[in-house]
């Protein structure tokens, strides 16, 4: 009872430990994907500054004198346009409290899902929310093995928000260059994990189960993608052929 006590006692410090740099925070906190709660100080061209706000306990927070600092934490998975910068900067204010889950760490810099509070039980995940608007791109999450099952599931939860964004011509998407670019992005991306697959497939014995079945699921992620895809194309090329009609016959 006395071990299981001062184990419990030692985990409460850790969780309620105010964090200052990305270096103080534990390794398995990044691991299990844990969210820390944090007060904005600012956003730079380099990301946004919080000071890590720890749920303090009353018998330790009596007693305990928290350090002063800032952690430098990034939107992972997303690359911010200069619209995208302007629109957080609206909808942050200095000092607001807000969540952040940790994703990946690479340097100083921390990776993860920024959630913020609109009321009650209902938080809005600030990442996908700027993709669903088209104010920024999906990119590969830092600080995270891109080969990943975890990975893949977060970029593709990502790349769902971005296709909203895509189909409704959201923010950079009204430029037809701009679809164009991220097709063609997206099928050599696509091509690329292929390739890959099959060099991993006649490598030998050496592939698990596991792996095989991860990159199964994969080709059959693209293949709904593709489809739900080709269905939108059809539809952009009916609205085409309907509005030059339309003007055919007013001419």
């Amino acid at each position: 009872m006395a071990i299981a006590g001062i184990v419990l006692l030692i985990r409460s410090v850790r969780l309620t430990s105010k964090f200052t740099t990305s270096s103080d925070i534990p390794v398995e906190f990044i691991r299990k994907k844990v969210k820390l709660r944090g007060r904005l100080q600012r956003i730079t061209e380099c990301g946004l500054e919080i000071e890590h706000v720890p749920i303090t306990l009353p018998f330790i927070s009596s007693w305990k004198q928290e350090p002063c600092g800032v952690l430098l934490v990034k939107l992972a998975g997303v690359e911010l346009t200069e619209a995208g910068k302007v629109w957080l900067q609206k909808e942050l204010r200095p000092s607001q409290l807000l969540w952040f889950q940790l994703l990946g760490k690479e340097n100083s810099e921390l990776f993860c899902y920024l959630l913020v509070n609109k009321g009650g039980y209902f938080n809005v995940n600030l990442n996908e929310e700027i993709l669903r608007r088209g104010l920024g791109k999906t990119v590969l999450v830092k600080g995270l093995n891109y080969d990943s099952k975890t990975h893949w599931k977060i970029h593709r939860k990502l790349l769902k928000a971005e296709l909203t964004a895509l189909k409704k011509g959201e923010g950079i998407w009204k430029e037809e260059s701009e679809k164009e670019s991220y097709f063609r992005k997206l099928k050599d991306s696509w091509r690329e994990r292929w390739t890959k697959d099959n060099d991993l497939k006649t490598a030998g014995p050496g592939l698990s189960a596991t792996k095989e079945g991860h990159y199964d699921r994969f080709r059959r992620a693209y293949g709904s993608w593709k489809d739900n895809m080709g269905n939108y194309s059809l539809v952009l090329k009916l609205r085409e052929f309907v509005s030059r009609l339309h003007f055919r016959r007013k001419g």
